[in-house]
């Protein structure tokens, strides 16, 4: 055999210093690659913890004959499988996820370096254990080939039925489900058929987020064929909505029918699943995307804290309300016929959205990247023209726009930034016009360099001292700061990217004119500058072996704190949780943790103030900041009292490697970069 017994001695240590945690690895890769459910009563761990146990063994007491005797221990593992429902690719996932675990702790271990003959003797360990539990599995299942056939014929016709089928006793006991059930559902139900309902349903339903339409927790209780064996009658038409374990919701209609035998006794219940998400996922994306808005625009009003932010929450609710305005129209659309661009365009209007809010969070923040790009000009002129359109034209005296466009190349711009500029520079030109009347916008070439772009509106001209000011956010005139706010900022922004933003008043004295003047984009090759690289560990310490790290969340939110408690206590932490700063000191004071995760605003004391408390009290302790802003704002001298920052929604698997990772004695604090400081 090629590998070397220095090979042999490296993996036997491995499995004897670290077989818990690769065991863990194991399994959470296992369950994650084959969708398991974690059933009362039914270890998963158990069984590959078993096959670890005897390969350390052999490695030890056999050295290279380890490789022809451990197969055979593995054989009776493929029958095992076979009892549990598996299918043949299961088995190949499961040991190849077995050499990734292997590898990747290996080389934790060794600072990120793989000696190739270690490389070698895993991958033949692994491969003949699989060949020896895929024989195994297949002589089972010839044994069993003549029993099976006849159900074999029926189940590959009820695999291509879309509608699925499950089969349930009297007792509640689940005896068939067919292939299609696992699809719609987006699990396997290998651990729901030949157990009863109400001990192995509730994991799957949990695991799938099982609801009902109003958003109510779905029960085994509340499932068809339960309920028609306890009523001894059909039930029909029942929605549950279950979140698929790739992405996206699925909606799905239930029906049971109770079977009867031929003495009127009741012998069992047929269940039918069919997918109905298509209409129902379109019609609550439209709901979700209505409320969202009215949402962020409560949220945005609410916080107001002094009269300046107050004026840019104004202005910005004025943007956001624009926004509202397509998203009703489209709705209106949508209900009255449903096409797929009025979803598209719903999609478009939702992530322009999440535009506008990034960059009212980023407003006080000096500006470090650009997200520069070719903008096409008209195309951007036309769609903010939709988002105004509803506030010209649904007045008591309209005003229309007249579209005169004739620049079809683009400028380097921010995107959506030059689409806002231009919204707000139509809404502006509206509210001069009382009356009503037409707003012309025109784009042009001015040389062979550069785009003019005129907004020009029917409003009475502008006084020498009123263009004077015109861009001064702090002019007192009653109304004027917010416009202005918005002017000097836009002005600031396009001056940025070469350009310059000025007003005049029109020749013939019918109005005023608002001029974007930008250097044409030519450079298709130019791109964002590309991300900062991920802020990497400190030191690269590999996770600590043999015990549970002992974690503290801080958040005033109790649904935010009690949720990140319970997702770390099934990754195997210890975790308490402190609603206040205060209380998170004194239950410091009492016993230290390893870990802190602290949300950045909490009313008594800031996450970085808490951060540099507990920092002093434990220097070697694990401490991130938990929050839903933009750090960048922050002084390096906080930034260095944390390890990590984590940005809300949490990335649990990031979190996870983090908790994993101890500090080392003689570590530096150092600084650290607001760019790095992120995940």
């Amino acid at each position: 055999m090629p590998s070397s017994d220095s090979a042999i001695s490296a993996l036997s240590g491995l499995l004897s210093d670290e077989g818990e945690r690769i065991t863990r690895l194991w399994s959470k890769r296992l369950r994650a690659e084959t969708y398991e459910v974690e059933v009362p009563g039914r270890d998963l761990r158990a069984p590959l913890r078993h096959l670890l146990d005897e390969l350390a063994r052999l490695l030890e007491d056999r050295g290279e004959d380890a490789v022809r005797l451990w197969p055979e221990v593995v054989r009776s593992h493929g029958a095992f499988r076979y009892d549990q429902n598996f299918e043949p690719e299961d088995l190949t996932r499961e040991f190849k996820s077995l050499q990734e675990v292997l590898l990747y702790v290996y080389a934790r271990r060794n600072k990120g370096v793989i000696d190739a003959n270690v490389a070698e003797l895993v991958s033949e360990l692994v491969w003949e254990a699989d060949a020896s539990a895929q024989a195994s599995y297949a002589r089972v299942l010839k044994t069993e080939e003549v029993r099976f056939r006849e159900a074999a014929v029926m189940e590959s016709v009820l695999n291509h039925v879309e509608v699925g089928i499950l089969l349930a006793e009297t007792d509640g006991m689940v005896s068939f489900a067919s292939p299609p059930v696992s699809r719609l559902m987006g699990v396997p139900m290998r651990a729901v058929v030949g157990a009863r309902a109400a001990g192995s349903l509730g994991p799957v339903l949990t695991q799938v987020n099982a609801r009902h339409p109003t958003g109510e927790p779905f029960k085994v209780q509340d499932m068809p064929f339960l309920r028609a064996l306890r009523e001894k009658a059909p039930v029909r038409g029942v929605m549950m909505q279950v979140e698929r374990p790739g992405g996206g919701d699925a909606t799905l209609e239930m029906s049971a029918t109770p079977v009867w035998e031929e003495d009127h006794v009741l012998a069992g219940v047929i269940q039918t699943f069919s997918d109905r998400t298509e209409a129902a996922v379109k019609t609550k994306a439209l709901e979700n995307a209505h409320g969202e808005v009215r949402r962020l625009q409560g949220q945005l009003l609410r916080r107001t804290r002094q009269q300046a932010l107050g004026q840019l929450a104004s202005g910005a609710a004025h943007a956001l309300n624009n926004f509202l305005n397509v998203l009703r129209l489209r709705i209106t659309l949508l209900q009255r016929e449903y096409k797929p661009e009025h979803v598209e365009a719903l999609d478009k209007t939702v992530r322009q959205i999440g535009e506008l809010v990034a960059r009212l969070q980023e407003f006080n923040v000096q500006r470090t990247e650009e997200h520069l790009g070719n903008v096409p000009v008209d195309q951007t002129v036309r769609e903010a023209l939709e988002l105004a359109r509803g506030e010209l034209e649904q007045r008591e005296h309209p005003v229309h726009t007249e579209l005169d466009l004739g620049f079809p190349w683009g400028v380097k711009a921010d995107a959506g930034f030059f689409r806002e500029l231009i919204v707000n520079l139509l809404l502006s030109a509206r509210d001069r016009m009382e009356g009503g009347g037409t707003l012309t916008v025109r784009s042009r070439p001015a040389g062979e360099d550069w785009l003019d772009l005129r907004i020009e509106d029917g409003g009475r001209p502008y006084a020498q001292d009123e263009l004077a000011g015109l861009f001064d956010p702090l002019r007192r005139d009653p109304g004027a700061p917010q416009f202005s706010l918005f002017l000097a900022v836009a002005r600031t922004q396009v001056q940025r990217w070469g350009g310059e933003l000025t007003v005049e008043n029109r020749r013939d004295g019918s109005g005023a004119s608002f001029l974007v003047r930008l250097p044409r984009f030519r450079d298709a090759s130019a791109g964002e500058a590309p991300p900062p690289p991920p802020r990497m560990a400190p030191g690269g310490i590999p996770r600590l072996p043999g015990r549970a790290r002992r974690v503290l969340v801080v958040d005033d939110d109790l649904d935010n704190a009690r949720m990140m408690a319970e997702v770390l206590g099934e990754e195997g932490y210890d975790v308490q949780v402190a609603h206040s700063p205060d209380v998170a000191l004194h239950m410091w004071e009492k016993n230290p943790y390893d870990a802190a995760l602290l949300d950045a605003v909490m009313p008594e004391m800031t996450g970085w103030e808490l951060a540099r408390e507990v920092r002093q009290r434990s220097p070697q302790a694990l401490l991130a900041i938990v929050t839903g802003m933009d750090v960048r704002g922050q002084n390096r001298a906080s930034l260095a009292q944390v390890d990590a920052v984590f940005r809300k929604p949490i990335d649990v698997g990031a979190l996870d490697d983090f908790l994993s990772q101890s500090r080392a004695e003689e570590e530096p604090t150092g600084q650290v970069d607001p760019h790095d400081a992120t995940h």
